[in-house]
Formats: structure tokens, sequence, C-alpha cells
């Protein structure tokens, strides 16, 4: 099989031809149809600080999907071409694939079971990848917790990769949905999607009394601004990580009785909660593809910002 492995920081992937994975008596191995690119492997290709977190040299690509061709001894709840998707962190062990242990940027990728979600039928391979990661971390933060609820008013700053699965969500749930993003693309792709309205300034949520606010872009300001702007006794759930440290009117918390929480990833039922809205016909974020041996290019589009919505390596 071949695989884009990581070696080490600031060192391009390279493609490399290795032994086809035998699972072990817990694990099965798919035949990877679709991996999504992600910033995180952005940031393990050219920040040492990942370093801690990656085992290499390991092939890289934490969020994938595809059918299965071999089954474990002990696997007992799937079998061979079963299609899959595949929850990036193991909930037993924390560890991830495409860090701890090769990933979904190969040709096939050996799992342990617990970390697998049936993709149903109508659901594609590159929606199920997308699904993984993208999907997830923008279903927990949201319903589980920020538990948006039909009805409630909900800001979503940052219409990216994961805040344009959190609108379309949202907006599929019956929440009022209001959205923020300097990009005015970003806020017209919102207004098709059914928002109440698409603003580009955080402080012209202040007047529409939002019940929960979710930062996806996470730059400094955007988490103050939303502390601020969220309704008296409101919550807003921090996902962004475009900055790692903001400044807080504290003031502002304290007074207005806000709530103010972080949010990383979710669960395999947070991913199988989002394939159900795929399965309504009415989620579409936008998941262009590329190809398997352009993977390098692509995170090179993704690092310069070209990338419009959830970019995927697709052979489905």
């Amino acid at each position: 099989m071949r695989g884009w492995r990581f070696t080490d920081t600031n060192v391009p992937l390279k493609l490399v031809e290795q032994p086809d994975p035998e699972p072990a008596d817990d694990e099965v191995v798919i035949a990877v149809k679709a991996a999504g690119l992600c910033h995180t492997d952005v940031g393990i290709l050219h920040d040492p600080n990942w370093l801690p977190l990656i085992k290499a040299p390991v092939i890289l690509g934490h969020e994938c999907a595809g059918q299965i061709i071999k089954v474990g001894a002990n696997v007992k709840d799937y079998q061979i071409g079963d299609r899959v998707g595949v929850s990036p962190q193991n909930p037993e062990t924390g560890q991830t694939i495409g860090c701890m242990r090769d990933g979904g940027y190969s040709d096939m990728a050996a799992v342990p079971a617990n970390q697998l979600v049936p993709l149903p039928d109508g659901v594609s391979y590159v929606q199920g990848a997308s699904a993984t990661d993208a999907g997830m971390s923008s279903y927990h933060p949201l319903f589980v917790t920020g538990q948006a609820k039909p009805g409630m008013k909900v800001g979503i700053i940052g219409i990216g990769g994961l805040g344009e699965f959190a609108v379309n969500m949202a907006v599929i749930a019956g929440c009022k949905v209001y959205a923020v993003d300097t990009k005015a693309s970003a806020r017209q792709w919102a207004e098709k999607i059914g928002v109440e309205a698409a603003y580009a300034d955080i402080a012209d949520l202040k007047d529409q009394n939002i019940d929960l606010i979710i930062d996806f872009a996470g730059f400094d300001t955007t988490t103050n601004e939303a502390a601020k702007a969220v309704k008296a006794g409101g919550t807003v759930v921090v996902v962004g990580m475009g900055i790692l440290h903001s400044t807080i009117d504290t003031g502002n918390l304290i007074t207005r009785n806000v709530t103010l929480v972080g949010n990383s990833g979710g669960t395999p039922e947070d991913i199988a909660n989002v394939y159900k809205y795929f399965q309504t016909g009415k989620m579409h974020p936008d998941l262009p593809t590329t190809t398997f041996d352009k993977i390098p290019e692509g995170l090179v589009s993704l690092e310069k910002g070209e990338v419009v919505g959830r970019l995927i390596a697709s052979r489905d």
C-alpha cells in the first residue's frame, strides 16, 4: 500500500510503499475512499509544538471513511464490505489515527473497531469523511456543550470548514441562526442556507438577544466580542484556535452572568448524528475534492487560505 508519511517538522510528506496492514484482533482494515485535509495537519508539518503528540514516522490523515476489507478475530459488529467512517480518537486509549498510528492519507488503514461509525446508505464517502472531524467538531459544541434546541437563537462566528456544518445543522434543527463572517461569500452562503441574518461584525449580534454563540474563529477579540454580544445569562462556546489566547472583559462576564466554555472534538455518536443530518438531504457544506496523489498540494492551498469549506481527498 501507499501512504503520505510524516517524519519531522518542516520536512515534506513522502509518498511511501509499505506492506498492507493486518488487523489486530479488535481491529479492521479499511480501503480508504475519502480523507479530509485539516489545519491540524498543516500545524503538524510546520509547528514543532505538535511533535509530542505525534509518533513519527507516521502516515497522516485523521479524518477518513472507507470500506472494510479485513476483520480481526474478535470483531463481531462489522464485516467485510461494510461502509464506515472513522472517529479520529480512540475512546479507550486516547490515540488518534494519523498522529499516534497510521491514518487515512493512504490506500488502507488498520482501525480499532470501537472507532468505527456505520456509513448509512445515501451518505457518500466524501460526506462520511467530512463528518468525522469537521462535522463532529461542529455538532458537539452546538448540541452537546451548547445544548441548542429548536427555537433557540444561536450565533455562529466563522463560517468556514466547521462553521458551515454548524450553520447548516442549526437551521435544519429549527434554531434561529445568526451568522458572522468577514467574507461576503460566506455570508451569502449562510443566507442561502436559511439564517435569520448574516453579519460582518460580531457587535451586530447584540440586538438579537442571542442565547448561544459558538466561536469557530478563536482570534482573541472574537471570543471577547462574543461574550459581550450574547444575552445576559447566555453561553459562549469557544472552538476556534486562530490565536491561543484572548483578553476577556471579566466585568462583562461576571455582571451579566455569561457562561464561557471551551470545546474540543466529540464522539462517535456525534458523527452518527451528523450522518443523520446528511440523510435529510438538506445538509450542503462546501466539500471540494482533490485526489490522493495531490494531498501535499492540497495542504499548501489550505495553509494559504485558498480552500473554501472542507477539502477532501477522494476515490469515491
